[in-house]
């Protein structure tokens, strides 16, 4: 074997315990938590919105984010329900670069695995216990998911990772929603056969247990626009899209049909400020089509402290070391007209 086993890493259990979450935390959280399920059950009209920094880079300036977003998430919370993204892990196309916070708690440090479970739990821990916010995560490793199963309350499964076997079964044994990405190649039925093995029942290996898991009518997909054999990118959240997607769903028989558009990524061909535009059209798809409007529960979005993204080591406070995201000012002004077209 090809590799150095440098040390044993403390299991779940033993980091949960050191790291506890605080009851009025907790608390906080569950009751966050049934709104979010309000949402995707239909017992709620608000549209959901996932927003926040591609990767979690550092935890300050995502928490400066954060409270920035509490204090957004006010005005709206009659019309629109936030849940921040903390991503902590970072999928690489060719394997290569900065992997995340989970990695590197340090980006311009070797690195340093400890250190990024301990940061990672730390920072979402902070998030809830300081806004009241149950945040967001990308289940890139689903044997990790235990590190964080008491603090998240929204899961996606990421392009890259839709077809594989344990993401599809661990899914099927949350009681938070997880959105099923489409493919990077485009291919609906590779995640709708994804949403269908989350929302059923398993038996599988987990963590060295045999487990069973209930299924989760949770599950749900998230069009994030795709890229063609020459690279070329092409957008999936179009009105016909969308009734394309309306269409599978009912031939599927499946729970709590929902998908949320990705305003980013394939659907921006990653230019970062087409967010809003792309944001007001799912909106007008809505409200043209009483169907879409049922099934369309909401938007992810990319945002942070500044516009753009900088290469490692250039410092600017806030500002994405990934994907380039939309900066405050102009999600502030995004997130309160979506407020007013509702």
């Amino acid at each position: 074997m090809n590799m150095v086993f440098k040390r044993k890493l403390p299991i779940p259990m033993d980091i949960k315990r050191d790291y506890p979450v605080p009851p009025a935390a907790a608390e906080a959280k569950k009751a966050r938590d049934r709104e979010i399920a309000d949402v995707f059950e239909g017992k709620s009209d608000k549209l959901l919105l996932v927003i926040g920094p591609c990767s979690a880079d550092s935890e300050e300036p995502v928490m400066e984010y954060i409270h920035r977003l509490r204090v957004l998430q006010d005005k709206v919370s009659d019309k629109i329900l936030m849940i921040p993204r903390i991503y902590t892990n970072k999928p690489r196309t060719t394997g290569d670069g900065y992997k995340g916070m989970l990695h590197q708690p340090d980006p311009e440090s070797r690195p340093d695995m400890l250190a990024g479970l301990l940061s990672i739990r730390h920072l979402h821990i902070r998030a809830l216990s300081e806004t009241g916010f149950g945040c967001a995560d990308e289940m890139l490793y689903p044997e990790n998911h235990r590190l964080l199963n008491d603090l998240l309350s929204y899961v996606a499964v990421g392009a890259r990772s839709v077809e594989n076997q344990q993401h599809r079964l661990t899914a099927s044994g949350l009681a938070i929603p997880v959105g099923m990405k489409n493919p990077t190649g485009g291919d609906l039925s590779v995640m709708m056969n994804a949403i269908h093995a989350a929302q059923h029942a398993h038996t599988f290996i987990y963590r060295g247990w045999e487990v069973e898991s209930a299924g989760n009518p949770l599950a749900h997909a998230i069009l994030r626009g795709y890229v063609d054999r020459r690279g070329k990118s092409h957008p999936n959240y179009h009105y016909e899209d969308l009734t394309e997607l309306a269409g599978l769903y009912a031939e599927g028989h499946l729970a709590n049909p929902a998908v949320l558009i990705d305003t980013n990524h394939a659907n921006s061909g990653k230019r970062y400020a087409e967010q809003p535009r792309i944001a007001r059209e799912v909106l007008e798809s809505r409200r043209y089509n009483p169907e879409i409007r049922r099934l369309v529960k909401g938007l992810m979005i990319e945002s942070y402290l500044e516009d753009g993204a900088q290469k490692i080591g250039e410092g600017v406070f806030g500002k994405s070391i990934t994907d380039p995201c939309l900066g405050w000012e102009k999600t502030e002004r995004l997130v309160l007209e979506l407020a007013d077209l509702l």
